[in-house]
């Protein structure tokens, strides 16, 4: 179901965008034309939140963008070991994000919560010095990193959704993810950077690394603002917004609970209600897509070393295949954010996973050399930026504002957790029938999982 923000006699008025929440609304620039469609920037508080993820990401990608290259070439661990290690990575706590969820949406401090996650990974950094060379003491420590990640993603992107108007959710999501992917491109080359200045010591990466991390957290606490779930702030634009065409593919879920006026004790969110969630069939659906989506994804470390291995790259080298998706993800995720504003947020989504599969053949196609890196780091990249915050745009009008960011939570964690299972499922895979195997049983999962997707969450109408 669409949506659209009623038409108002005023509109707001602002020359760029700030590390603020607040503007001023002044009446309609004389002679302009209201048909005119020009393009909208996005609020302060998204900046902001996208300064945050930019930050945090140089800090996370300086250590994850070397850890396949050191756990498999390094310290000789097999290809099943890695994908234990790598799905518990992004999936082994997630299950907190629901936890996470819950208590922001509860006590109405998505801020807070958001900024212990943040800590939490800043101070885990730290655990790295102390790991040395122990598979279980390394990944105990990324255990603890994603604990972090787990209890402030849902957080953190229900006050984006919570800054923009529903649709415009795609092009804010899209800008967030489009600065989260500079520090993803950024990290991999400030760890060389300090690599080549400390003498190839690693223990200078993890303390650079958290120090990052650190002023990450200050950003946070000085710049993002929360706002009551009940008054989304509008996007600065040069048009009103609401003259966007409407891009929600699934209609909302009702609230599980009356609204209100002021929150009493009362009125706060329950763990009933929150559990109820599942209850709505457009909810339900949705968590049900997002683990089918999840079942189809890779860990990032298997496609790089595929690549490392086919084409013998340098060792040197190995870093910079990140990077080259972080580049991808870079430039590609405000446009597909604005796209999926335009002519709807499942079909970008179902693009981006089909480009998955794509890349998943390539590994062992016909095309080699640099053709196949550049192809393959392209298409790896166009599917981070057709869904991963168009996923969450798509859901955010689905879900009752107060329990958003619980709903978000529920869509994270059944994707993390399938992630889980599909990366030790993959390096089993490797490890019994050889990588060129594995990938095209990949490929072909993605494909069943799209047209499955599809099938699961498309209207009764055509999809837009």
């Amino acid at each position: 179901m669409a949506h659209r923000c009623p038409q108002e006699p005023q509109e707001r008025e602002t020359t760029g965008v700030y590390l603020s929440t607040v503007t001023s609304p002044v009446t309609a620039p004389p002679g302009g034309d209201p048909r005119r469609r020009r393009i909208a920037l996005v609020s302060g508080n998204v900046v902001a939140l996208g300064t945050v993820s930019l930050i945090t990401d140089v800090s996370a990608e300086m250590v994850t963008a070397v850890l396949p290259l050191y756990l498999v070439l390094g310290l000789h661990v097999s290809p099943l070991a890695y994908g234990v290690v790598d799905g518990v990575y992004t999936g082994a706590t997630a299950v907190l994000r629901l936890a996470g969820g819950f208590v922001a949406d509860r006590f109405r401090s998505r801020k807070l919560v958001a900024g212990f996650g943040y800590t939490l990974s800043a101070v885990a950094k730290l655990g790295l010095l102390l790991a040395g060379r122990s598979v279980p003491a390394i990944g105990a420590v990324i255990a603890v990193d994603r604990l972090g990640k787990g209890v402030r993603t849902a957080p953190r992107d229900a006050l984006i959704t919570e800054s923009t108007p529903p649709e415009a959710l795609g092009r804010a999501f899209g800008v967030h993810r489009t600065m989260d992917s500079i520090g993803a491109f950024l990290g991999p080359l400030v760890a060389l950077a300090v690599l080549a200045a400390a003498g190839e010591s690693y223990d200078a990466v993890f303390v650079t690394s958290f120090c990052i991390a650190a002023l990450a957290v200050v950003v946070l606490a000085l710049f993002v603002r929360e706002r009551p779930a009940a008054a989304p702030e509008p996007a600065t634009a040069l048009e009103p917004a609401a003259e966007l065409e409407p891009a929600a593919e699934l209609e909302p879920a009702a609230e599980l609970e009356p609204a209100a006026a002021p929150e009493s004790a009362a009125d706060k969110v329950s763990l009933k209600a929150a559990f109820g969630l599942l209850r709505d069939a457009p909810v339900r659906r949705l968590a049900a897509a997002s683990c089918l989506l999840g079942l189809a994804t890779i860990g990032d470390g298997f496609v790089y070393l595929m690549l490392q291995r086919r084409e013998e790259l340098s060792l040197v080298w190995f870093p910079m295949l990140a990077v080259g998706t972080s580049l991808a993800y870079l430039l590609l995720a405000a446009p597909l954010g604005i796209l999926a504003d335009r002519i709807g947020r499942l079909p970008v989504v179902l693009g981006g996973y089909t480009a998955l599969g794509l890349a998943y053949l390539l590994l062992f196609g016909p095309v080699g050399g640099w053709p196949l890196l550049v192809l393959t780091l392209a298409l790896h990249g166009l599917f981070y930026a057709a869904t991963d915050g168009v996923l969450i745009a798509l859901a955010g009008p689905v879900l009752p504002a107060r329990l958003r960011t619980t709903g978000i939570a529920v869509v994270q964690t059944g994707q993390a957790l399938a992630y889980l299972v599909s990366s030790v499922l993959f390096g089993l895979a490797w490890q019994a029938w050889g990588p060129q195997a594995a990938s095209r049983a990949a490929a072909a999962g993605v494909a069943v999982v799209v047209v499955a997707t599809l099938l699961l969450l498309r209207k009764r109408g055509p999809v837009r």
